[in-house]
């Protein structure tokens, strides 16, 4: 009979069910290494290593959202792709950007022929919790990044602050201290 405890890179069952411990060095130090293997073979087909989804089917694209007193704003990776395979809706308060990408590759030689063909999809909803101007949202694509600019309502505008953040007393006594 196996003991998860002999296991040390299974999880331990406070952890699964979101309860944090001090969290043993190897546990974190192989979560690393997955993350950073995943990383890497992201969006590749891998049969030999018994990877036997589509190339891009579960791809997702890097995203980063800002937002300031004006407006949002949300840039998309979409290496490879046209402006012509991405759709990008709003509606209900969410961003909803999808889109598909295909290739297909063809060698004919003396002797063989030979046919590649690599398809995927994605799709990302963003809530928004705040009120956009609709009629004035713009998005654009531009060498492989598509940016949707997402201005707010005057009202919007108004409940935007913004926090200043000020040093704890522990850091000025360290910065009086050197």
């Amino acid at each position: 009979m196996f003991k998860t405890s002999l296991a040390p890179w299974r999880r331990p069952l406070g952890l699964l069910r979101g309860e944090r411990d001090e969290e043993h060095p190897m546990e974190a130090f192989h979560r690393e290494v997955d993350r950073l293997f995943e990383d890497f073979w992201r969006g590749f087909e891998l049969p030999m290593l018994g990877r036997l989804e589509r190339p891009m089917a579960g791809m997702t694209p890097r995203m980063d959202l800002t937002e300031d007193e004006e407006r949002i704003r949300v840039s998309v990776e979409l290496p490879g792709m046209d402006e012509k395979d991405v759709e990008v809706v709003l509606g209900d308060n969410v961003l909803t950007i999808k889109g598909e990408k295909k290739a297909e590759k063809e060698e004919a030689e003396k002797g063989y022929a030979y046919k590649e063909r690599s398809f995927g999809s994605f799709r990302r909803s963003i809530p928004l919790h705040t009120e956009i101007v609709t009629d004035k949202v713009e998005a654009t694509f531009e060498k492989g990044v598509l940016t949707v600019v997402l201005p707010k309502t005057p009202e919007a505008k108004k409940a935007y602050k913004k926090i200043p953040v000020q040093v704890s007393g522990k850091a000025k006594k360290l910065k009086t201290a050197a």
